[in-house]
């Protein structure tokens, strides 16, 4: 049996340590909310969005859970957006476990899961994002000569093997790498020249709120359904 002066101290530390970590998830709820809702998008959208303040982007240029419309009808739904002096990186969150498998150039890519006994297709996440970004270029006519980074951050707990032969500026990326990654394309690459800033940030910004729409989140999905129903026939 523990002395009464260890007891002691271990309930003071163990009271301690609690009391430190709600602060801090209170303090990543304050900072979060400077971006976007606490229950807005995924768990590793979110997640990512933290990291980035965090990390020290503004939160003014950080635009989480956009939804854009498409000339082809429909909607486009893009995880993250963050303009920068080099251009606008656009990031697509996935969480996965188990290995990836996939080339930038394939329709699907592979995750395997039970060392090998089961295997299940995901839609190619760089072609995911390049429509993604397509469906954002067509908002800024101003700004067409706006180069834009595509970074796919894979959190959960998988592993990348054998991905590559990726598009020009284009990513795959660990959840922990994105800031490095962030850091890389805006160090490493000459100043974008931006038609128009301010008009920028009102596209984004208007996008934001579209997608805070429940009617439109509504028909976002059933459009996927739909989408998905037709590709299984």
């Amino acid at each position: 049996m523990l002395p009464v002066s260890l007891l002691l101290l271990f309930t003071v530390l163990l009271g301690i340590i609690i009391g430190l970590h709600f602060r801090t998830v209170r303090n990543d709820r304050k900072l979060l909310q400077t971006v976007t809702d606490l229950h807005r998008g995924t768990r590793g959208e979110r997640r990512l969005v933290l990291q980035l303040l965090k990390h020290g982007v503004p939160a003014k240029a950080v635009f989480h859970d956009l939804y854009v419309e498409k000339t082809t009808g429909g909607t486009s739904q893009i995880d993250l957006v963050v303009p920068t002096k080099a251009g606008i990186i656009v990031f697509e969150v996935k969480e996965y476990s188990g290995w990836i498998f996939g080339k930038g150039y394939q329709e699907y890519w592979t995750q395997v899961l039970a060392y090998g006994r089961e295997k299940y297709r995901l839609y190619n996440p760089v072609k995911q994002n390049k429509g993604h970004i397509e469906a954002l270029k067509q908002q800024f006519a101003r700004c067409a000569d706006v180069p834009y980074f595509s970074v796919i951050v894979f959190g959960g707990d998988c592993e990348l093997r054998d991905v590559g032969c990726l598009p020009e500026n284009t990513y795959v990326v660990y959840m922990d790498e994105a800031c490095r990654m962030f850091d890389t394309i805006v160090r490493h690459n000459a100043p974008a020249h931006y038609g128009n800033k301010y008009e920028v940030l009102r596209v984004l910004e208007e996008a934001v709120h579209y997608g805070g729409n429940p009617e439109v989140q509504v028909r976002h999905i059933r459009n996927i359904e739909r989408m998905l129903e037709k590709n299984a026939r």
